[in-house]
């Protein structure tokens, strides 16, 4: 009988051992997911704000081209004769409807 109740006490401490070791296992691997999620989504925001920023100096450059025109004189001259129907001295203004 006391060689039976010795077997018993290594069983049960291996079996809590075991479960201990498992339940470390499942909650490390839970946490790492985590992360790995975490990290996905971070990669994913990268790549939207990347495209983003492309536009944005796709614009700026535009921008900066129609600064760099609007110093010309001429050109805002035109500008307005155009956009907001000015006319010089003694020059008319017809209208042409789109069609």
């Amino acid at each position: 009988m006391a060689k039976y109740k010795k077997r018993l006490r290594p069983k049960k401490k291996t079996i809590l051992l075991g479960f201990g070791s498992i339940f470390i296992i499942v909650v490390m691997t839970f946490s790492i997911g985590k992360y790995w999620v975490e990290i996905f989504d971070k990669y994913q925001e990268k790549s939207e704000l990347e495209k983003e920023l492309t536009a944005l100096k796709e614009k700026e450059e535009e921008l900066q081209v129609d600064a760099n025109r609007l110093q010309n004189p001429d050109y805002i001259a035109r500008y307005a004769r155009e956009k907001y129907l000015y006319s010089k001295d003694g020059e008319y203004i017809l209208q042409i409807p789109d069609e």
